[in-house]
């Protein structure tokens, strides 16, 4: 079998890894241009890309598969399989009906829960208790083909967008490698086209999400600063100093009279308690502009005046 794999994040490293090690032949790999990257901006290529050249598999970089020179590229390759993980471009009708067996994509959700860009986000955002992979038989709908396999697994109580996207990313390798090994083998797998109750859509994360506003309930707060770590990190103002949060708990209100949303109840080495529009928030890490990630002690010893002030609810 002659196999094209396109990704391009770390995301996809795990499938491009089951790829090379089932007996598939993997023939080029796709993935995005070079793009300028750090402070220097210099030109850095992807990590598929680094890791397509480590073994030795030819690299394909092309702006967009829509054009026919692109296509005429990738028929020379004669795959018989495309493996979409996280490419990051569109494939047209064209380009998915060139491998004889289709094309595979690997999604980090339940579908048709959370089709898009962000669903690892999106899932832990909404409290969902699960999430999972999906290998999908691709179409030219979003997210919309039929499943082929799909594996679940709980969205535990500290985890956040990273650690979700790693657990994600390994169980989304391991469907990948049962779905070639049964290809290979010459079983045909079977697709389970996808209901269309309960499709919900995974909206591209936007910086302006990250801001905390603390009007909202605390628990929804705290999946904010779950979901957002590590991009684009949860950000809040406490007594006019922007900073970003990287760990906080939701708790229940307390029995007295609760102060107004963003007022600081309480500030010690346990975290910073912020009264929001239901229940309180306890910042437990966070950093300050140019700093590295502290816990609610230090920037104490920094800020006394923290146990008296007011924090921000614009969001």
């Amino acid at each position: 079998m002659r196999l094209v794999f396109a990704g391009t994040p770390e995301f996809a490293l795990p499938g491009l890894r089951a790829c090379l090690a089932a007996d598939a032949g993997v023939v080029a790999v796709y993935t995005q241009p070079d793009r300028p990257a750090g402070r220097g901006r210099k030109l850095a290529p992807s990590p598929v890309k680094q890791a397509a050249q480590t073994a030795g598999i030819p690299v394909e970089q092309p702006e967009s598969l829509k054009t026919p020179d692109a296509q005429q590229r990738l028929r020379k390759h004669a795959p018989d399989l495309i493996v979409v993980i996280a490419y990051g471009l569109i494939l047209p009708r064209k380009v998915l009906a060139v491998p004889r067996l289709g094309c595979w994509n690997v999604h980090a959700s339940l579908l048709p829960r959370w089709r898009g860009a962000a669903p690892i986000q999106r899932a832990i955002l909404a409290g969902d208790a699960e999430t999972g992979v999906c290998l999908m038989q691709m179409q030219a709908g979003l997210d919309t083909g039929p499943v082929l396999l799909s594996e679940a697994t709980p969205i535990r109580a500290d985890d956040t967008g990273g650690t979700l996207h790693d657990r994600l990313a390994e169980l989304g390798s391991h469907v990948l490698a049962d779905g070639l090994r049964r290809v290979v083998a010459g079983e045909n797998l079977h697709p389970t086209p996808q209901p269309e109750t309960g499709a919900t859509y995974a909206h591209k994360l936007d910086k302006a999400e990250a801001r905390l506003d603390f009007t909202q309930p605390a628990r929804e707060l705290e999946r904010k600063v779950r979901a957002f770590d590590p991009w684009p990190v949860a950000e809040a103002e406490l007594a006019g100093e922007r900073v970003r949060v990287w760990g906080a708990l939701a708790l229940p209100s307390p029995e007295s009279r609760v102060p107004s949303p963003g007022s600081v109840i309480s500030a010690n080495k346990l975290g910073v308690d912020l009264a929001c529009g239901e229940g309180v928030l306890r910042i437990l890490k966070l950093q300050r502009a140019g700093g590295r990630v502290i816990g609610a002690a230090d920037y104490l010893n920094a800020r006394p005046e923290l146990k008296t002030a007011t924090a921000s609810c614009k969001p």
